[in-house]
């Protein structure tokens, strides 16, 4: 019989790698919460209409990526594939609506079915930020540049640049759109069948198509920069001055967009080189429409989500293994008294490794093993003098502690 293996696109994250992905989400976290951010966490199903609305029908997550069922009520589910419209249907069923502004801060695992790829699996983890009721540019300010500091906190400031680029409010996208879809119009014999659709649906959809084919078309099409009226434009200098105020440095990408007709004004992207093609690490915008969209009242959202998966990748120095304190019985006079001293380390702090069985070479030969920092050794001698013999097992030096004494005497072991 076959031993079984995880379905395709998921994996297992050992301890190792559990360690650097619980630090991407702990540092995240630990700097959102410096700008004010609080954790919201929703479940990791929805009503798939929260997502079908959100996201489009014409969408690829949508129409080809969603992993979505009906339960045995007969109610159509679907796993969460990204965090931001959990978190907005949240505000609305929650009744925010009356403490804006609300600052949310999210984690956990999203589902999408597409092909698994370097730092892309069909579950993978983001952590996001949200800033609900804050209309003007101060929002989009912010969570860019706690983007920056979560970034910098990793140790990888250095490693990606800030493309950013505006959308436009309203006004704006509608001139933009009516542009778009005379020069498409114009080369419609090069789209695939999907951006054909949307073609008649939602134009700005194609601006995202991953399709190589429609990716050459829009590489030709007019940006939405020439679309912009000034309140627009004024919205996204000022936003720029305030990067610029924070020492954030950025590229202006003109062709950045994102299709969706609820995002407005300001669009960024963190990316790198040192991840090949999949080169996005954190992407965000604002989204002033979306609120409504979802059956809320009218409500100004801006935010961000970053891939954990790929965060922990650019780690230059993933955090080390504890390493704990070995107690180690030698004899079975000494086995009670061993978990005894054990239970107080512990609940004094200390991490520690109580071997289950083996003489005492063999639990020493266990110690270097995991690595532990030192070794409380009790045996009959030690049993008679009311001492423990703690070893330091970096330098080989040790010295009798008595039992009464060990939580302080170990602290420099911590």
């Amino acid at each position: 019989m076959a031993a079984l293996q995880p379905v395709r696109g998921t994996h297992d994250l050992l301890p190792d790698a559990a360690r650097a992905h619980r630090a991407v989400e702990a540092r995240a976290f630990e700097v959102a919460s410096r700008f004010g951010f609080g954790e919201i966490m929703t479940p990791i199903f929805e009503f798939t209409e929260v997502f079908k609305r959100t996201l489009g029908d014409t969408s690829d997550i949508v129409t080809k990526e969603m992993y979505t069922f009906e339960d045995r009520g007969g109610e159509s589910l679907t796993l969460r594939p990204e965090g931001t419209a959990a978190i907005v249907r949240a505000f609305i069923s929650g009744g925010l609506a009356q403490q804006v502004p609300v600052k949310a801060f999210y984690r956990g695992p999203m589902f999408r079915y597409e092909r698994p790829q370097k730092g892309r699996q069909r579950q993978f983890h983001q952590v996001g930020i949200e800033i609900l009721g804050v209309e003007g540019p101060a929002a989009d300010i912010e969570v860019i540049a706690c983007g920056a500091h979560i970034l910098e906190a990793l140790g990888l400031g250095g490693t990606v640049t800030v493309e950013l680029n505006t959308l436009g409010d309203v006004e704006s996208r509608a001139a933009y759109r009516e542009t778009l879809v005379a020069y498409l119009q114009g080369r419609k014999g090069e789209l695939s069948e999907d951006s054909l659709t949307r073609l008649e649906k939602n134009p700005l959809r194609i601006l995202d198509s991953k399709d190589e084919g429609d990716r050459a078309v829009v590489a030709e099409a007019p940006i939405l920069a020439d679309s912009l009226n000034d309140a627009s434009r004024d919205f996204f200098a000022r936003v720029q001055e305030g990067l610029a105020a924070l020492n954030v440095p950025i590229e202006i990408s003109p062709r950045l967009v994102r299709g969706l007709d609820y995002y407005t004004h300001t669009a960024f992207e963190f990316t790198t080189t040192k991840l090949g093609a999949q080169g996005t690490v954190l992407a965000g915008g604002r989204y002033d429409g979306l609120v409504k969209q979802m059956g809320g009242p009218p409500t100004p959202g801006v935010g961000w989500a970053a891939g954990v998966e790929r965060l922990a990748m650019l780690l230059a120095d993933p955090p080390p293994a504890p390493r704990p304190l070995a107690v180690i019985p030698a004899g079975a006079e000494a086995d009670t008294l061993a978990l005894t001293v054990t239970d107080r380390l512990r609940r004094a702090g200390y991490a520690v490794d109580l071997g289950y069985s083996g003489n005492m070479g063999k639990r020493m030969k266990r110690a270097n093993k995991i690595a532990a920092r030192a070794a409380v050794i009790l045996g009959p001698d030690e049993i008679a003098a009311g001492a423990a013999t703690v070893r330091d097992l970096d330098s080989g030096d040790q010295e009798a502690v008595p039992f009464d004494a060990l939580e302080g005497a170990l602290d420099r072991f911590r």
